[in-house]
């Protein structure tokens, strides 16, 4: 996916594997973006999964993170289900046999 849209890349698209989000400034150069991207996509006969896309929204989800006009930003609901996390209740075994294989690493860093 990288390569077909090197071009687009950090100016109008970001990719990432399989994800992708068109970025602009206005709503004219916005359908411009789309344009040139659905080109692009037929070109190489790519298809969008219709229950995955979503346009014309200022505010989305993207690998995890909240995306918006003003940047990317942390989503909530991620942080509050590492808060909500149940400490361990006891400490497996196998951590100290771990530290004491991986020490000669540790001491490289």
């Amino acid at each position: 996916m990288v390569t077909l849209f090197h071009d687009m890349m950090h100016k109008e698209v970001e990719v990432y594997v399989d994800d992708m989000i068109a970025k602009s400034r206005t709503s004219d150069q916005h359908l411009n973006d789309l344009q040139k991207l659905f080109e692009r996509l037929q070109k190489y006969k790519l298809r969008l999964n219709s229950a995955k896309y979503t346009f014309g929204v200022k505010t989305g989800k993207l690998l995890g993170f909240i995306v918006n006009e003003r940047g990317t930003e942390v989503d909530q609901d991620k942080v509050k289900a590492i808060q909500d996390m149940q400490p361990l209740k006891r400490r497996p075994k196998f951590i100290s046999q771990l530290m004491a294989t991986c020490s000669p690493i540790f001491k490289l860093l």
